[in-house]
């Protein structure tokens, strides 16, 4: 019954099914005409005396049993006309199955509760008058039994009870359940479609955050092994032009190319080695997914040790010019690892005028921001350390540029320390007549990258000519200070 119960309902709110006509299934089909056929046999076989006490033909009175019964077909599209007609072929004493199958199948339905109340009260009450009436007759005929004058009254509320109640409640039940799986259905259905919602916004965090990590990872290769590859092909031509004139200038040039060889080589080999870590590490879980986040670390980190070896085997710390005159390279970090910090600019100028070019540094310290900012921290920093590797970083890509397209070009390089944000300009005049080119290729993401590390920031990045021939780059990026190193102790 719970399948038909189930079934019932899906038939009476009128929803098409797999089944012929209204029904859903053909197994509910197949129970129905079942059904309907042996209502028909009952009603038929009782229509037979109700001809007879009638006066009717038997032919009519079983036609009569056999309309009556096939209602049965029709149960589960109209549940409320079948218990009708079981109401209406009470006084007949005919349609018990026909009133028990209707009076569950109303039950189980969605009809209004209401309805379902007010039909089975008039079954119960046309149960218990018929039963009354046949009882009394019944009764009369038998001359040698005399019960009491409750005996079939009580009989008769009995009969109702129990001809009415089972199949009302069991429906009421059946329904009940029913609409509780449908209510459980529509909400796992609601919350897989949740699911694979979420499934797909994670995936495409996933896919944009692995984006982010590449064009993250590709700016820290290019600015940190650009300008050092860039510084070499510049030495490079430099010692072709004087190989012959000064041979001592170009064994200089050609330590200084060796050198800086090495240092890219080794700078590149820590960041794919710690590619390779993240890779391996996120097979394994989750947990290697921080690993890219070292890159920046690394490729300062491993700047300063490649720059102290060479000029450690080869005895030329003054030669070196890239280390510049503290030992330091440009581009290095403290023992914090967290990249170049700006007191580390005059070293990376350096660089630029051993390789030929003319620099003018300035540094604009105003006295209301000097006034307004801490000291600076054990690693030299005034500001937070992306702040100020973001500007190193602009520095050097800026002055790679000259190097690539303004051989011979005067530089300057200004810094300023405002209140609440520091401001960086690189300018170049045009190149002398004369200059040779170096020849340096470009894939022209070196504004790009700037643009993006400033605007990160919140910054403001503007780049272009200049009426005198040259090129202008400057940025300003808002500051987050650090604490003096005693506070932060």
């Amino acid at each position: 019954m719970t399948a038909s119960g189930a079934s019932e309902s899906v038939a009476a709110r009128g929803r098409p099914g797999g089944g012929p006509w209204w029904w859903t299934r053909r197994r509910s089909a197949v129970l129905d005409v079942l059904l309907a056929l042996a209502s028909m046999a009952e009603c038929m076989a009782e229509g037979v005396p109700f001809a007879h006490s009638s006066g009717i033909p038997t032919v009519a009175g079983m036609l009569f049993g056999l309309v009556a019964g096939s209602m049965l077909l029709v149960r589960r599209r109209w549940p409320v006309a079948v218990v009708l007609t079981s109401i209406a072929v009470m006084p007949t004493e005919m349609g018990g199955l026909l009133s028990v199958v209707g009076l569950y199948t109303l039950a189980a339905s969605d009809v209004p509760r209401r309805i379902i109340g007010l039909l089975a009260g008039m079954t119960v009450v046309g149960t218990v008058v018929t039963t009354f009436f046949s009882m009394r007759q019944d009764v009369a005929a038998e001359p040698d039994f005399h019960p009491p004058s409750w005996f079939v009254i009580v009989m008769a509320l009995a009969v109702g009870l129990v001809l009415t109640a089972p199949p009302v409640l069991w429906g009421l039940y059946v329904g009940a359940r029913r609409r509780l799986v449908e209510s459980l259905r529509e909400r796992a259905d609601g919350l897989e479609r949740e699911l694979s919602l979420l499934a797909d916004r994670a995936e495409e965090r996933a896919e944009w955050a692995r984006n982010e990590e590449r064009t993250r990872i590709a700016r820290e290769m290019h600015d940190v092994v650009a300008h050092r590859v860039s510084l070499m092909v510049v030495h490079a031509a430099a010692l072709q032009a004087v190989a012959l004139k000064d041979p001592e200038k170009a064994s200089r040039n050609a330590a200084l190319v060796g050198d800086m060889g090495r240092q890219a080589l080794t700078e590149l080999r820590e960041m794919l080695g710690v590619l390779r870590t993240a890779e391996g590490a996120a097979v394994r879980g989750p947990a290697g997914s921080d690993e890219a986040e070292r890159l920046a670390a690394v490729a300062s980190r491993v700047s300063r040790k490649t720059s102290e070896d060479p000029a450690a085997e080869s005895g030329r710390a003054p030669t070196d010019a890239l280390a510049g005159p503290a030992g330091s390279p440009a581009g290095g970090a403290g023992p914090d690892g967290d990249g170049p910090c700006l007191t580390e600019l005059g070293e990376l100028v350096e660089q630029s005028r051993a390789a030929g070019m003319a620099v003018e540094f300035s540094v604009q310290d105003g006295a209301e921001a000097a006034a307004q900012s801490p000291a600076a921290d054990v690693h030299g920093r005034r500001y937070a350390a992306r702040v100020e590797q973001t500007v190193y970083r602009v520095v050097q890509e800026a002055l790679t540029n000259v190097h690539k397209h303004a051989p011979g070009a005067r530089a300057r390089v200004r810094l300023a320390h405002r209140t609440g944000e520091v401001a960086v300009q690189v300018e170049n005049g045009p190149s002398e007549r004369g200059a040779t080119d170096a020849g340096l290729p470009s894939g022209g993401n070196g504004l790009v990258g700037m643009r993006e590390r400033v605007t990160a920031l919140g910054g403001a990045f503007v780049s272009g000519p200049t009426d005198a021939g040259g090129f202008r780059v400057s940025a300003v990026v808002p500051v987050v200070q650090v604490r003096a190193a005693g506070a932060a102790g």
